[in-house]
């Protein structure tokens, strides 16, 4: 069987049931999503009232008007959507539920943080899922990310995974080729930028939608308070399903070390590098077929001016945290290292942060390493080209980053 090709200038090709109904349902859909309408929704599918502050509710308001004015929406887009925003509304009430119906759960330590912060498509999936190997590690799965608070009298999580599995059947069905890109796959360990939409503060929505207004406005907001939430939903989560340390994964908290630091009181940081002119195309891919899941207005153009930009901000911000402070211990993650010999990069993790590194270890995270193999939902193509960049335009771009890696770990990535 040859291996499947999912090319970068394919994001927008959808099954044609997809687009039938996007097209027969277009005529009528000029209404705008109505974010006082979702509220209402969340309560009544929750049954719940009360959320435990407002302060979330001035970004959730520019998100919506950001939407309606900007992201363009097509039918399918729009719908899902709804569904997501109202699903965030419902774990936001049923978290609150949980916390105030047990107060013991904020009475525990949060536990370590290792934190994998690294550009987007750096090897931080593949290193988080070999993490997950070791039982004394927490990660946060793809269903607790999507559903972290069960309902109201239910502790138990069969239902969630139930809803997740779904989810994921829907998305090979809507975007066949996603998968090839980044793999969502409601068992294995999933971002937990997620858990910062229950702020709204968070750069999801603009990975998925064109909303240049709401992503400006999460740059100059304080994020304290999503962390302060964030510490609140991870000790949620440890009280439900208990380990010794968590393994958390985004690119977000590049952005946001700061805040990292403040909240995990005892904080590592793992970041993987790798040459920016293979992550940049790779991510920009994602992005495209991330957006086209919602409108069919997606331009590259737009997705490479802003996401080019904001990644030059992710890394500027990330430096200048690390090179003004002494306490927050960092491990550098070379990716064709990670490709070529984890155990070693593990190993030195592991030895990095006082732990034990075992045999048994070691053999757990290879058999983790054979059954996720790369290629498995099919090969990812993409180039400089497809996006309008070049070599040039990405060591010129980000060459304070390579002179960053060239300076502090002794290698170069170009």
């Amino acid at each position: 069987m040859s291996e499947k090709i999912v090319k970068a200038s394919q994001f927008d090709q959808h099954p044609f049931w997809f687009n039938s109904i996007n097209f027969i349902l277009k005529p009528f859909n000029h209404a705008k999503i109505d974010g006082e309408k979702l509220v209402k929704k969340a309560r009544h599918k929750t049954g719940l009232q009360n959320f435990s502050d407002e302060v979330w509710r001035e970004p959730y308001e520019v998100l919506i008007k950001s939407i309606n004015k900007e992201a363009n929406l097509h039918p399918i887009g729009q719908f899902i959507m709804k569904e997501r925003l109202t699903n965030i509304l419902s774990n936001r009430l049923l978290t609150d539920f949980w916390l105030e119906k047990h107060p013991e759960i904020l009475e525990q330590e949060l536990y370590p943080v290792w934190l994998i912060a690294g550009l987007q498509r750096t090897g931080t999936t593949k290193l988080q899922r070999l993490l997950n190997s070791d039982p004394d590690n927490r990660v946060l799965l793809s269903w607790e990310a999507i559903n972290p608070a069960p309902p109201v009298n239910q502790k138990k999580s069969d239902q969630r995974i139930k809803a997740a599995k779904l989810s994921e059947n829907a998305l090979k069905i809507i975007s066949p080729g996603y998968f090839a890109i980044h793999p969502i796959e409601h068992l294995q360990p999933e971002e937990d930028v997620l858990l910062l939409d229950l702020t709204f503060l968070s750069t999801a929505a603009e990975a998925t939608m064109h909303v240049p207004t709401y992503a400006e406005y999460i740059e100059q907001a304080d994020h304290s308070y999503a962390y302060e939430y964030m510490t609140k939903v991870l000790k949620f989560l440890q009280w439900q399903r208990p380990a010794k340390r968590w393994i958390l994964k985004s690119p977000h908290h590049l952005e946001f070390l700061q805040e990292a630091k403040n909240h995990f009181k005892n904080l590592q940081v793992i970041w993987p590098h790798r040459d920016v002119r293979e992550t940049l195309p790779s991510f920009l891919s994602m992005v495209a077929y991330s957006r086209a899941l919602f409108s069919d207005h997606v331009k590259m153009i737009d997705v490479t001016n802003h996401w080019k930009r904001k990644t030059q901000r992710m890394l500027q911000q990330a430096i200048s945290f690390r090179m003004s402070q002494n306490t927050v211990g960092f491990t550098d993650i070379l990716y064709n290292n990670l490709i070529n010999d984890s155990i070693s990069e593990l190993k030195k993790l592991y030895i990095q942060s006082g732990k034990d590194f075992s045999d048994q270890l070691v053999q757990l995270f290879l058999q983790t390493e054979k059954t996720n193999t790369r290629g498995k939902y099919g090969k990812h193509e993409y180039q400089l080209s497809d996006f309008g960049l070049n070599d040039n335009a990405i060591i010129s771009g980000y060459s304070f980053y390579y002179d960053f890696v060239e300076n502090n770990l002794n290698t170069k990535l170009s």
